[in-house]
């Protein structure tokens, strides 16, 4: 049925509380984060509003609509990745109204996800991340803190979510380790190395009182309030640096984590050292970076080979 003109922009009041119901419920069992949470929460709003704008309801859905969904999303030219997870998201959200006996039908059942090409995560040289960990100016509290982070980071491939909430409890010097609460509250302990280590320690001693003031807080990279860092605080600081550095190339905190796994997988890593060091819950997330490394190897060996 076509959309009249005039359509509104605010969620049907059932379908904004049974979403609230949902992700309340999730939360419960699963313990998401709130990251998870707002990306779910997002995909059922719009796909809510959708439906609203059209006479139907998230409750009420069939799969005819459904179908009709995904016909509009492939002619606005959305990414097939993102189709894919909003498709994850709502087979979750009717599987609970299932369950919950408020629908007698999913209308996800038969709903193939939309093939999708694999996208290698864009990542560093080695010389680039180099480059990005000396752009900081070091006579600069601020920039002290920075280049301390950017090589926490580095040295642990961190999500920025992980690095900015770090407590200063969770950092031990002495044995060299950070113990990191991930997704879903899964806790890992992951090595610092010798570099990353000298970095924290000079930080912790020299910069982070000088920050602090006369605030108390845990948190070992405080903003200049003495607060916690927001993540797209620090993404607008890596921007900056890539500009003092020369590397024009996209570049965020995520793209450091896939210069991690790349870097160690070029060195000879072992996959599953990686997937624990990363926070991976399956190994096939990991593999991604194995193509990105043997696109390096087979780039060297062209350069180099005599034959190549």
């Amino acid at each position: 049925m076509p959309a009249s003109p005039k359509r509104s922009r605010v969620l049907d009041e059932r379908d904004r509380q049974i979403i609230d119901t949902y992700l309340d419920a999730i939360w419960m069992e699963k313990g998401l984060s709130e990251n998870t949470l707002s990306s779910y929460r997002r995909d059922l709003n719009q796909f809510g509003l959708w439906l609203n704008q059209r006479g139907g309801h998230l409750i009420a859905c069939v799969r005819s609509e459904l179908q009709q969904y995904l016909g509009w999303r492939v002619k606005e030219r959305l990414r097939a990745s993102s189709t894919s997870r909003m498709l994850s998201c709502l087979r979750g959200f009717y599987r609970y109204l299932l369950r919950e006996e408020l629908i007698s039908e999913d209308p996800v059942l038969l709903i193939d996800s939309p093939k999708k090409g694999r996208n290698l995560p864009k990542t560093l040289t080695e010389d680039d991340v180099e480059r990005l960990l000396d752009a900081p100016e070091l006579n600069d509290p601020i920039h002290f803190r920075d280049r301390a982070m950017l090589e926490v980071l580095y040295a642990t491939g961190l999500r920025v979510t992980e690095l900015v909430s770090l407590q200063l409890f969770e950092v031990n010097l002495n044995q060299g380790v950070i113990r990191v609460m991930g997704k879903g509250g899964k806790e890992r302990l992951v090595p610092l190395g010798e570099e990353a280590i000298s970095w924290v320690q000079r930080y912790i001693a020299q910069v982070r009182p000088l920050l602090l003031g006369e605030n108390v807080s845990d948190v070992l990279f405080p903003s200049r309030r003495g607060q916690q860092m927001t993540r797209q605080t620090f993404w607008h600081r890596i921007k900056h640096y890539a500009l003092v550095a020369g590397i024009d190339k996209p570049l965020s905190p995520h793209v450091i984590r896939h210069a991690f796994a790349t870097h160690l997988l070029n060195h000879g890593a072992d996959l599953r050292v990686v997937q624990m060091l990363l926070g991976h819950s399956d190994l096939s997330t990991t593999q991604i970076y194995t193509h990105v490394a043997q696109q390096r190897l087979q780039s060297l060996h062209q350069e180099h080979h005599p034959r190549g």
